[in-house]
């Protein structure tokens, strides 16, 4: 398969379908079959003690997964999350970036299987490790 999507055409259509969540995530790398999407971190995304909160971790990868996809499918905003397990390994460094580096194990005509390992900037061990399913919406 080839790509959809380019970076900037996943940034346009993030930032429209998202406005909720732009200027959130950075999306660095496209390739096929993966992405490299970085959480800008701010004071919203800490919890009490001031390192990143599970839920934003957890946003970071569902992300990554939905872009991973729509790069090889093409832009479908109803491509949804069916399931998600989530490994949260080590506290990530208070007030640094995070970045998901996801690779899509599967890509069939209705779901989509991704893992994604999450990395503090500067730490070499991953903070977190997730799988998760995307439905893909019919044609």
């Amino acid at each position: 398969m080839s790509l959809k999507m380019t970076r900037d055409e996943l940034t346009v259509f993030l930032d429209r379908e998202f406005p909720q969540v732009k200027g959130d995530f950075a999306i660095e790398e496209v390739g096929d079959m993966r992405v490299r999407v970085r959480l800008v971190v701010a004071d919203k995304h800490l919890r009490p003690g001031g390192t990143v909160s599970g839920p934003s971790i957890f946003a970071l990868a569902d992300v990554a997964v939905y872009l991973a996809t729509l790069a090889m499918i093409g832009p479908k905003a109803m491509a949804v999350t069916t399931n998600c397990s989530i490994d949260f390994m080590r506290k990530p460094t208070a007030g640094v970036d995070l970045v998901a580096e996801c690779r899509l194990l599967k890509l069939g005509r209705t779901l989509s299987v991704g893992d994604v390992l999450i990395f503090s900037e500067g730490m070499e061990a991953p903070v977190a490790r997730a799988s998760l399913t995307y439905a893909i919406p019919p044609k």
